[in-house]
């Protein structure tokens, strides 16, 4: 049926610490600038509905707010 093992979980090879924490700074950078684009795209889409900039003013404004918004992060 079911093996029972009394030794450790893992008995692969070792963990690469280096890697993980690139891939992780990685997710992390990704996932902040997925954010800011979000932000600005809903930001950019209220002040193009309700507003009198219209879409090319909207669109200005979603480039700026991403620009602004990856110097922030830097």
């Amino acid at each position: 049926m079911a093996e029972h093992h009394s030794g450790p979980a893992e008995t692969g090879a070792p963990m690469d610490y280096a890697e993980h924490e690139k891939t992780y700074n990685f997710f992390i950078g990704a996932a902040k600038l997925g954010t800011i684009f979000c932000v600005a795209l809903l930001i950019a889409m209220a002040a193009g509905f309700f507003s009198s900039v219209g879409f090319f003013g909207a669109t200005l404004l979603f480039i700026i707010l991403n620009i602004a918004g990856f110097m922030l992060l830097r």
